[in-house]
């Protein structure tokens, strides 16, 4: 046994079926000896369902899952030249591949056995931005080694603009020769104005494409929150139910032991009567039978 072929195979299996496997070749490395390797089997973290999905698509599919990791390369280079035509275009492409993975990954999902609720496929969602957003994210994730959904990604992880990177600009036109430049100066100045106004709208819709994704990823994180509370809530029900059933066997166990109680003490009244009635024959039996004579 080695550690990451059984991390391959543990991964592979249903959440629900983890962590008995993970225990039982816990339990067979000890009995070999090698403590080691135990110790790193058991470290092993047990996936949540989410987490589980989302690494379904890089096991079945890994040629979809390449696409994915490099549309995020492509995002993190747009970023990096804030080329604005290439990240419009990019941000709408991963809006609509993220959809897809995600029902993909579900529907994977439910051909293992597993159900996955809208809250759970909303978390795979997050964890596919982050996969875009992080090449260490992506890495893990093309292993199959997720365990739990990477906070929320609020930009590209480790992106700076290159230096003197700018929103591209069209080339400038020839300058005109001298003597057209002192007979028309309005129409070269306005042309300057339309084209500033050009720019600024390039970088207004580029900043609106970041800021469409940047909510994506905040309504990810906020189902994935809601998931969290959902799952409290239900803790919490099962916790207040075990109370309650607890309550009524302490009740049970009072009662028995009151009742225990009482059948004990007629036992020693009925013991100690028995007694006096047993010393009164005595006596009795002496005096009929007194010493002859």
């Amino acid at each position: 046994m080695d550690v990451e072929s059984l991390a391959v195979e543990l991964f592979g299996l249903r959440p629900a079926e983890f962590t008995a496997a993970r225990d039982e070749y816990v339990a067979k490395a000890r009995k070999a000896g090698d403590r080691e390797l135990a110790a790193a089997i058991a470290a092993l973290r047990k996936p949540t369902v989410a987490a589980w999905t989302a690494g379904l698509l890089a096991r079945r599919r890994p040629k979809e899952a390449h696409s994915l990791v490099q549309l995020g390369e492509a995002l993190r280079a747009a970023h990096r030249t804030l080329d604005a035509g290439q990240l419009r275009q990019l941000s709408h492409d991963q809006h609509v591949v993220i959809q897809r993975l995600a029902r993909t990954a579900r529907a994977l999902a439910v051909e293992a056995g597993q159900a996955v609720s809208e809250p759970v496929l909303h978390e795979v969602e997050q964890i596919l931005h982050a996969v875009l957003a992080d090449p260490g994210v992506a890495e893990e994730w093309m292993a199959g080694r997720l365990v739990k959904a990477p906070d929320a990604a609020l930009g590209f992880t480790g992106l700076e603009p290159e230096p003197g990177a700018a929103p591209p600009r069209r080339a400038a036109r020839p300058a005109a020769p001298a003597k057209e430049q002192v007979r028309r100066p309005e129409p070269d100045a306005g042309g300057r104005v339309v084209q500033a106004r050009r720019e600024r709208a390039r970088a207004a819709r580029a900043e609106a494409a970041e800021a469409a994704a940047e909510a994506e990823r905040l309504e990810a994180a906020r189902a994935a929150a809601q998931e969290a509370a959902d799952r409290a809530g239900t803790d919490v029900a099962a916790a207040e139910e075990e109370v309650r059933a607890a309550g009524e066997r302490l009740e049970k166990a009072r009662a028995a032991s009151a009742d225990v109680a009482a059948r004990l003490k007629e036992a020693r009244r009925a013991a100690v009567q028995a007694r006096a009635r047993a010393e009164t024959a005595t006596r009795k039996a002496g005096k009929l039978t007194g010493p002859e004579g």
